[in-house]
């Protein structure tokens, strides 16, 4: 499905692509280009159509701000928790998030873990729902064989337990507001905006400078200019031709400098 002019989903396009064989409706949330897509939107259509509606989030920290995926309608959101508290060594360790509504709980894959009290009124957690197909009818389960991410599932937990909902929510908007400043920047100073006007968290896209071997010169330089959108969805016309910039709680204004610096120089060559 084609994307507006502002970077979300085409909801016309969407519309007329959903049919009665349209099993679900994926939408990200944040989308490939960093734009607050219209979940809310898709999920209306996904539901006229009889379908699912399922958020796809590649950066959770951006939910510390947004709107949960539930509350504008989504069936199921999956995320992936990477930034809460792992490091990121080259792309690893990942950790996946995966929350549906109650009357989809007894077909989720793997093991469900309610909280509960014994006897003494201390808390603890425990298998619930216990009673599925993996237990009785394993060919015909969808969980039997899981993979373990127990120790990267624990990271998070302690990591959002320590940051707390508050400063899930300061580190978010710190996350949004470096983003916006650094767009503004480079619009300012090195003649480079994104080339979508919706909104956006902490992921942007801007035209790629024409110059040849600019890219290269800049990483030979120490600065990683962004992602070429190209290279990660090859054969996509809207990806040709452009850069994916992320800014993080991690961006500091001497990293801001190299980046405004090394687009400036490439348009001006």
């Amino acid at each position: 499905v084609p994307l507006a002019g502002d970077g979300r989903t085409d909801l016309d396009a969407l519309e007329a692509a959903c049919n009665e064989d349209t099993a679900a409706v994926c939408i990200g949330y944040p989308n490939f280009y960093g734009v607050i897509d219209d979940v809310g939107g898709a999920a209306r259509l996904a539901h006229d159509c009889g379908a699912l509606a399922v958020s796809v989030t590649g950066e959770a920290l951006s939910l510390g701000l947004l709107a949960a995926p539930g509350r504008c309608g989504a069936d199921i959101a999956v995320a992936e928790g990477q930034s809460l508290g792992l490091p990121p060594s080259y792309g690893g360790p990942g950790v996946g998030l995966f929350a549906t509504r109650e009357k989809f709980v007894r077909q989720m894959p793997g093991r469900v873990v309610g909280e509960t009290i014994d006897e003494q009124g201390r808390r603890g957690y425990v298998l619930t729902l216990a009673t599925r197909e993996q237990h009785i009818r394993r060919e015909r389960a969808t969980s039997n064989i899981c993979t373990n991410q127990g120790l990267a599932a624990l990271a998070v937990t302690v990591y959002l337990s320590v940051t707390g909902r508050r400063g899930l929510a300061r580190l978010a908007a710190l996350n949004a507001v470096r983003a916006h400043e650094v767009a503004e920047r480079l619009a300012a100073e090195a003649g480079v905006s994104p080339v979508f006007d919706g909104p956006f968290f902490n992921e942007f896209t801007v035209p790629e400078p024409k110059a040849p071997g600019w890219y290269e010169t800049a990483v030979a330089a120490g600065v990683v200019p962004g992602v070429r959108t190209a290279e990660l969805a090859p054969g996509e016309p809207q990806a040709a031709g452009r850069l994916l910039i992320a800014v993080t709680e991690c961006t500091g204004d001497a990293d801001v400098d190299l980046l405004v610096r090394a687009l400036r120089e490439a348009r001006a060559a």
